[in-house]
């Protein structure tokens, strides 16, 4: 069990932490320039996004893509409801200071970005051949080109 969810607890860890830095600098450094912390914050979800695609890569390398896709699922959904009930805290407001809209849509670009990353690692991964279905296909394909084995009879 702790071998299975452990990479995905580190993983929306990792995620929430890169919010929680991106919610600190927006409140260090942008103040209250709203194009500032836009800006910060597009940065925050390109950052999301390109933690996703070499995990997406690494994991797709070992294990079959639909338990990939759950498991990063998994995590991007934890880590995005830890970036919208607590992350608001550290940069000053509330969760839902902005109103219920807000809160959905901030839901919405942290999973469609983390969506592109991981289909992004994916593709990638599948471009290469690299994914566990075509290394299976591999092993098929030179277990079938083998010469069978000589019968010796005595």
């Amino acid at each position: 069990m702790k071998e299975r969810w452990l990479p995905v607890g580190v993983l929306a860890g990792g995620l929430f932490v890169v919010n929680l830095i991106a919610r600190l600098v927006v409140r260090l450094a942008a103040g209250h320039n709203d194009a500032k912390q836009v800006t910060i914050g597009l940065w925050a979800l390109v950052a999301v996004g390109a933690v996703l695609i070499p995990v997406a890569y690494w994991w797709a390398r070992r294990w079959p893509v639909p338990r990939v896709i759950g498991d990063i699922a998994v995590a991007v959904v934890a880590a995005c409801v830890l970036a919208v009930l607590i992350g608001p805290f550290v940069s000053g407001t509330t969760p839902f200071g902005g109103g219920i809209g807000l809160a959905f849509r901030q839901f919405f670009y942290f999973v469609a970005v983390s969506a592109g990353g991981t289909l992004f690692g994916l593709l990638a991964v599948m471009t290469v051949g690299q994914d566990y279905k075509s290394q299976a296909w591999k092993r098929y394909a030179e277990r079938a080109q083998a010469k069978p084995r000589k019968v010796v009879r005595r």
